[in-house]
């Protein structure tokens, strides 16, 4: 069965994901994977304060992250869009053991052989959002409504 998605240089940032057949709205794509970890061991190992402007850690639930620089797959390589046509969906384990909680990326719209695969970060930072980290996370999107950050409104 030939991929539905392929990596390659994107546009917008680095690498991205294209679609290579058409997705229909609603469907699973692909399963963000990478190496299970607490955020206690994220943060002794890439730090808490949001410095980098690039990662690839996925936050799963309140005791997990998803670090997709160790073991992980294609999806990593998704980017970000303040117009994306991609979700991020936490599915919880049906045990109730947040280990098996898994991140699945979905179409929200039917997305035509060639598009970019898009979805929004989410990105919410502890530390305050000053003009240095609002460019070091900077948007690349393209998009009419681009907020110009990665950076989500703190809730």
């Amino acid at each position: 069965m030939p991929a539905r998605f392929i990596a390659r240089r994107s546009p917008i940032h680095g690498n991205g994901v294209f679609a290579t057949e058409v997705i229909r709205k609603g469907e699973e794509i692909v399963q963000y994977k990478g190496t299970l970890m607490t955020h206690d061991e994220a943060d002794a190992m890439y730090g808490d304060g949001g410095e980098t402007g690039h990662t690839f850690l996925f936050t799963l639930n309140d005791e997990y992250i998803i670090d997709a620089n160790r073991k992980g797959n294609t999806a990593r390589w998704i980017n970000h869009s303040c117009n994306p046509n991609c979700r991020a969906v936490i599915e919880e384990s049906a045990s109730g053991d947040p280990r098996r909680d898994r991140v699945l990326i979905e179409a929200i719209r039917t997305i035509k052989p060639g598009e970019e695969l898009t979805y929004n970060y989410g990105i919410v930072l502890e530390v305050p959002y000053t003009a240095r980290l609002k460019k070091l996370w900077q948007c690349l999107c393209g998009s009419p409504g681009c907020t110009g950050t990665l950076l989500q409104p703190k809730r």
